[in-house]
């Protein structure tokens, strides 16, 4: 024949439940049993019991619904992980496409303006410069003045005064002087360096009279051996030009 069924398991709620009442029963009859004077213990009593339930009810409904428990694993380390959030939305839903931000390109590096083009008509080699140099001025042709300054029984003095009429200085000069015989002699010269090529007499600048300066003069003086009389120049030139005051 068969066996008898099994009675059903009891759970654990179930067990802390009838604990609960059988305690709620055995109270109240032991309070009820002595009379009014207990009354108070009853309500502090049934307090008490109250809580109780409301503990065991929150213990059964844990135990009854594991699943809302967030399990916790351990690693071998002992170590307890942090919990990843669960994520929420349609478990089958595709991710979002990712969204490409366009890049801003620099903008294009301003160039220079051209230099503007010359007007026609007005080639470079044509355009009148923007500053002139003023040119020195040419220097003026200069003159001389022949004078006997001092005479003698048998020589006499003579002076030559060269003028520059022009404003820019004279850098150099000739002074040539031909007496009327090769014999004569010129000494005692002043103001300037000679030479003798038979009766003529070049004079050139010294040290002291190498520049005329412009509206200037210089003075070159020198003693003849001869009388006045006799041995005065026929020919004085400066620069070419004839001097002025030959005896006539």
């Amino acid at each position: 024949m068969p066996a008898p069924p099994s009675p059903p398991r009891r759970t654990l709620p179930l067990v802390l439940l009838d604990g609960i009442v059988a305690l709620a029963g055995a109270t109240r009859r032991a309070v009820l049993g002595r009379g009014d004077g207990s009354r108070l213990a009853y309500v502090a009593i049934v307090a008490s019991l109250g809580v109780l339930l409301a503990t065991a009810y929150s213990i059964v409904t844990v135990l009854r619904t594991p699943e809302r428990l967030t399990p916790v694993a351990v690693g071998p380390g002992g170590n307890v992980p942090a919990t990843e959030p669960v994520a929420t939305g349609t478990p089958d839903a595709p991710p979002a496409p990712a969204v490409a931000t366009p890049r801003t390109s620099a903008p294009p590096a301003t160039r220079a303006a051209p230099p503007a083009p010359a007007p026609p008509g007005d080639p470079p080699s044509t355009r009148a410069p923007s500053a002139t140099t003023a040119a020195p001025p040419a220097p003026v042709a200069l003159h001389a003045d022949f004078a006997v300054e001092e005479s003698a029984l048998l020589s006499y003095g003579a002076a030559v005064t060269i003028g520059n009429p022009g404003p820019a200085a004279a850098p150099d000069w000739a002074l040539v002087v031909v007496l009327p015989r090769e014999s004569l002699r010129v000494t005692s010269v002043t103001g300037a360096r000679t030479s003798q090529d038979g009766a003529t007499w070049t004079f050139v600048p010294d040290g002291d009279t190498g520049r005329v300066p412009g509206g200037g003069t210089v003075r070159v003086t020198f003693r003849v051996n001869g009388a006045a009389v006799t041995s005065t120049p026929t020919a004085c030139t400066i620069d070419g030009a004839a001097c002025a005051g030959l005896p006539g």
